[in-house]
């Protein structure tokens, strides 16, 4: 992988100045309140983690499946989008789908990881997995359409 950018492992907004970061983070409140860590951010590839806090589960102890979805979700985004690069476009979900396989449990940390699988003109897929150690608790796939950013007409 080239451009390799790596991030501080306390969080979103604890980076150094002149330390790179992911673009679409800068202003990412969702990511922040999740306690999102970004661990790599390349061109069509990146990986994150979180931990499982007790506002993040279910009525069964165990992590929300839309708390796995989030950071499975963001881990795409960072994916379909360059770290740094800013064309006048970003690259958002026109479709996804998920498989929980595994449950999370509070205090646990879990990371997704996403490739890029396949790009055609507008159009991408990535996969998405989501593990705990070396348990496979789910895997995503999403598929991305590149538009005009909001207010970059």
């Amino acid at each position: 992988m080239t451009e390799s950018t790596q991030l501080a492992p306390e969080g979103l907004n604890s980076s150094t100045a002149g330390r790179p970061r992911h673009r679409m983070l800068d202003n990412d409140r969702a990511s922040e309140a999740l306690g999102i860590v970004v661990l790599t951010a390349d061109p069509g590839h990146a990986r994150i983690s979180m931990v499982i806090r007790e506002d993040m589960t279910n009525g069964f102890d165990i992590a929300h499946g839309g708390m796995l979805f989030a950071l499975a979700d963001t881990c795409f985004a960072m994916a379909c989008n360059h770290p740094s690069l800013d064309e006048g476009t970003i690259t958002v979900a026109s479709g996804v789908d998920i498989n929980f396989l595994k449950p999370a449990l509070l205090g646990e940390t879990i990371i997704a990881e996403a490739i890029g699988v396949a790009n055609t003109g507008r159009s991408g897929v990535y996969d998405v997995t989501i593990t705990r150690g070396e348990d496979l608790l789910g895997v995503f796939r999403g598929r991305s359409r590149t538009i005009a950013s909001p207010g970059k007409k």
